[in-house]
């Protein structure tokens, strides 16, 4: 009976597990003091990982029982991406162990966890930045008007193991060892900020040319917030721990980096909100229903508000931190839809049946003349 129930769990349930652990860990990194707070948030992320430990047996079942499934999603466009969420769920518990956790099971046990748990997420991580797109080029028939935010899922990977692992580098011997560690989560910084830039056009291009995104996937659109969040995380990660870990004036470097790439990139980050919010808005109007994408709503936005406090800590500017106050309560309330939502859902049984047919385009709502002009 269990093993049956497995049977259409894909790879983005992980989303649920990187959605929740984000609640605590961006609570955490907000400019405020409160016990309390800090209280709930420790208790979200011990949630997180019981239900890490959940969905890696349940997923262990599925490939045991059913490879032809596993199989059937490595090779299906619309699912392979989401592999990409196994690397960022374990990298999103172990980068709370250390925001959070701690206050729980100390700081010697939180370090040995988050450790673990990011060198098998950035393993993992790495290995689906290459895998997916590489199974997109050789072995998936896409077209053009497939491109959704989803692809953007196995890029960002390793820009989440960029922003948690310099909370690592204090607790490696001085010398070397920090240093490698630091230098390595920049290269991934840039390995994943590169490769969004190349993907994200294919996307943008995708939106405006074909129109607005089936209404089951229009919450996708909040992964671009993803990368963008993230890696003005990490710059701002680089800068706290940089100091005594690489030589003058490349430590001064890191602390310009996390200004002067941090505001741009937030300021796009917030237009892209909006973009993202009104096209939900419209989606909501014309009838979507929950479905597991709404996790997306969760950990982009979270990004967002670890994005802005560490713009508050390396500007001093109060502003950025009521920005992260404000995404923090959207966060919390988009967290608490979702897994109202999911909780509904297995409970009927209907998010673990086999999926529906989806509608191969979008409803049109306008029609273009041939110079581009809506009649």
């Amino acid at each position: 009976m269990v093993t049956t129930a497995v049977r259409n769990l894909g790879p983005n349930w992980y989303a649920s597990v990187m959605g929740t652990a984000v609640v605590g860990t961006a609570g955490a990194a907000l400019p405020l003091h409160s016990g309390a707070l800090r209280l709930a948030c420790t208790v979200v992320w011990a949630a997180s990982g019981v239900l890490l430990l959940v969905l890696l047996g349940a997923r262990a079942l599925h490939w045991t029982h059913h490879r032809d499934q596993a199989r059937a999603h490595l090779l299906d466009p619309a699912t392979a991406p989401f592999y990409g969420c196994l690397s960022m769920a374990l990298l999103a518990v172990g980068g709370g162990a250390m925001a959070v956790g701690r206050d729980w099971i100390g700081i010697r046990a939180a370090v040995a966890l988050d450790g673990v748990l990011f060198v098998a997420g950035t393993v993992v991580g790495l290995a689906t930045a290459v895998a997916v797109p590489y199974l997109m080029a050789v072995r998936h028939r896409i077209e053009p008007g497939q491109a959704t935010p989803v692809w953007l899922l196995p890029l960002v990977a390793p820009m989440v193991s960029a922003a948690l692992g310099p909370a690592l580098v204090p607790h490696l011997p001085a010398g070397q060892p920090r240093e490698t560690l630091l230098l390595a989560c920049f290269a991934m910084f840039g390995l994943s900020l590169l490769a969004t830039l190349l993907m994200l056009p294919v996307v943008f291009a995708r939106l405006i040319t074909g129109g607005p995104l089936p209404l089951a996937l229009t919450p996708t659109l909040f992964l671009v917030l993803g990368p963008l969040g993230q890696s003005t995380t990490a710059v701002g990660a680089f800068a706290d721990v940089a100091p005594g870990v690489v030589p003058a004036p490349y430590d001064q470097g890191f602390s310009l980096l996390a200004v002067l790439y941090g505001v741009p990139v937030m300021g796009f980050a917030l237009l892209w909100f909006g973009l993202a919010a009104a096209h939900v808005v419209r989606a909501r109007r014309d009838g979507m229903g929950f479905a597991m994408t709404w996790w997306a709503f969760t950990f982009p936005v979270g990004t967002c508000v670890t994005g802005a406090a560490a713009l508050a800590r390396h500007t001093g500017l109060a502003v950025y931190g009521w920005l992260a106050v404000g995404l923090y309560a959207v966060l919390v309330a988009a967290w608490a839809a979702a897994a109202r939502g999911t909780a509904r859902g297995l409970v009927s049984g209907e998010l673990l049946a086999g999926p529906r047919p989806a509608p191969a385009a979008p409803r049109p709502v306008t029609a273009r003349t041939t110079s581009g002009a809506v009649r």
